[in-house]
């Protein structure tokens, strides 16, 4: 099997592993309210529960991508990882009591840390131009998963069995399901997953270039007339010319491998440089917003339009088929403009989608029909933004930061993102009654954002210098 075999198995692999990521979310979140009220918790044991899995990601997150730093190998890191979370599961699935059920997404949480490691080997292991199609792919698998998600929760409903001591319900059976299928992929990530060479970047290419045309300088011919045939003269023949040049690149472009990648290295240096601090930006924004609208829909469709599990099931549904949409159109335009382009037109789309909803959902009026239609206009031209921004600040932070520490910068990008969906909950919860004050904020922020890429549009862009792989 040749490299490129084993590239796209691990592609492969890598998409099945956020596929199941987001069927966790899908299939566990319908069911932990009633679960915990069955174990007696109070209600801010939700808010727990849910802030728990992205408290542990977000201090996990900076360290696995340390480890596959210095190791240049991520294949391991995804096999311990997904002990956590097969057990943090099984854990879910006992539920003897709240504090279980709470320690359970804790321990979970540790394995989705590794989603560092893994943004870390695809910027190693791809070129700039095919770069954020292939997050973009990436992204679009876990947005399946919370689209079939849903599928499996109709017969996990069903179960009502004894398992040995351990009861299965429409409760605990998610924890069971999922802990299988995190065994099951142990066993695809050890027969399909491969720490294959890093794509060599533009600046070994270059240093090669020169190398030949050194070479090709000393191939100048000692004596040369009209008359006489030109005769060259070299100490080595073009073979042995192309060893030696491969063998100079690569001693050149590993010197970074041999030593530290963090020799030098400075945090402030590296992440607290305009573009940098842009991009972090954006992503807190982002998935700030995203997940307080996702805590006021369902409250505003029961209020307004009456939705039941079904209405909410079906909303759902659609909202996924949009956004898995959105992410292959992005990764169809990447390839024709340029990722902060595609970050402007996100951000454009997503201010005007909050301020459709000021102005349409805050105070609702028209009847019915008319606050249906704009409730879904608002819902859809949020979600035609978040895959613009959602891949376009991702691939431009991949070039923006060094590639050497990639996995350790990604972990800082996913902490940033993990805070800011631990926080946007927590903000929209509790004003759920009060819109003008809750998207006022979220358009606040949009437009904060918007006018920093503006002002730094300049810089967001690939430096003309790259590192070695």
């Amino acid at each position: 099997m040749d490299n490129h075999q084993k590239r796209n198995l691990t592609f492969f692999t890598m998409g099945l592993i956020f596929m199941l990521s987001g069927i966790e979310y899908a299939v566990i979140l319908p069911t932990i309210w009633k679960y915990l009220q069955i174990l007696e918790a109070p209600p801010y044991f939700l808010g727990l529960g849910l802030s728990a899995f992205s408290l542990t990601g977000l201090l996990t997150g900076p360290l696995f991508g340390f480890w596959s730093d210095r190791t240049k190998t991520t294949k391991s890191i995804i096999l311990f990882s997904n002990v956590f979370e097969i057990s943090g599961n099984f854990m879910y699935f006992i539920g003897y009591s709240k504090w279980l059920l709470l320690c359970s997404r804790l321990v979970a949480g540790v394995g989705a840390g590794a989603g560092s490691s893994i943004f870390g080997f695809l910027t190693r292991s791809t070129r700039p131009e095919e770069r954020a199609g292939v997050f973009a792919a990436i992204m679009a698998c876990r947005q399946a998963g919370l689209l079939v998600g849903p599928a499996f929760n109709l017969f996990l409903r069903l179960c009502d069995f004894k398992l040995g001591p351990f009861v299965v319900n429409k409760y605990t059976s998610p924890g069971i399901f999922m802990c299988l299928l995190w065994v099951l992929l142990q066993f695809v990530v050890l027969a399909m997953y491969w720490d294959v060479p890093h794509i060599i970047s533009e600046e070994g290419a270059v240093m090669m270039e020169m190398k030949q045309e050194e070479g090709d300088e000393e191939e100048v011919p000692l004596i040369s007339s009209d008359e006489e045939p030109v005769h060259t003269y070299s100490a080595v023949n073009s073979n042995q010319l192309e060893t030696s040049t491969s063998s100079e690149m690569q001693q050149v472009c590993g010197a970074s491998e041999i030593s530290s990648p963090f020799k030098n290295f400075s945090a402030s240096r590296e992440f607290l440089r305009e573009e940098v601090v842009v991009l972090l930006t954006a992503q807190f924004i982002t998935l700030f917003n995203q997940t307080a609208l996702e805590t006021m829909v369902t409250p505003l469709t029961q209020r307004y339009f009456s939705f039941g599990e079904l209405g909410n099931s079906l909303m759902y549904s659609l909202c996924g088929v949009e956004v898995i949409l959105g992410f292959f159109f992005v990764r169809w335009l990447s390839t024709k403009v340029a990722d902060r382009a595609v970050l402007a037109v996100g951000l454009v789309i997503c201010s005007t989608a909050c301020i459709w909803c000021l102005i349409f959902l805050c105070n609702p009026q028209g009847g019915y029909g008319w606050e249906l239609t704009a409730f879904i206009i608002g819902v859809f031209l949020q979600l035609l933004g978040l895959p613009f921004v959602a891949v376009s600040q991702v691939s431009l932070f991949s070039k923006v930061t060094a590639e050497k520490t990639q996995g350790f910068s990604q972990g800082v990008r996913r902490s940033v993102g993990g805070l800011a969906t631990i926080l946007g909950p927590l903000w929209a919860g509790g004003l759920t009654n009060n819109l003008y004050i809750m998207l006022g904020m979220m358009l606040a922020l949009l437009l904060m954002i918007t006018v920093m890429t503006a002002l730094s549009y300049d810089r967001l862009t690939e430096p003309r210098t790259v590192q070695c792989a």
